[in-house]
């Protein structure tokens, strides 16, 4: 299951005020801003979805050219273990080991790694330990 996906933009203020418009009809609407120093990717981020969880972000830095982020929710922090073991394996560049992200919230535990393409596909997990 995908739990969200994130798009770079050049222009975030404007992007932010289109995605609001734009994605009101179904039911979503801007839920997180995240500033440059929270990210810790030198640019700031919004997240859109149905309150209170964003699924679809964007990203102030630079459109994508072509990697994106995609994450895939997973039941159970062993299976985000497990994905980053197996995603290495099979030749993935380690983006960020297992572990909790409370920066996100207290149970968000996810795993991070770049595909052959310098994707960032992560696993993530929302219950507790």
């Amino acid at each position: 299951m995908i739990d969200h996906i994130g798009v770079g933009v050049r222009d975030f203020a404007a992007s932010i005020a289109f995605y609001s418009k734009a994605l009101t009809p179904i039911g979503y609407e801007l839920v997180y801003e995240l500033s440059a120093d929270v990210t810790g990717h030198g640019a700031a981020a919004a997240g859109f979805g149905v309150p209170p969880k964003p699924d679809f972000w964007i990203g102030g830095d630079k459109p994508n050219v072509p990697p994106v982020h995609v994450a895939f929710r997973v039941a159970t922090r062993a299976q985000v273990d497990a994905f980053h073991r197996a995603a290495l394996a099979a030749g993935g560049r380690d983006n960020g080991a297992p572990g909790l992200r409370p920066e996100y919230h207290p149970d968000y535990y996810g795993a991070f790694v770049l595909d052959p393409d310098g994707h960032n596909i992560e696993a993530v997990c929302h219950e507790p330990g």
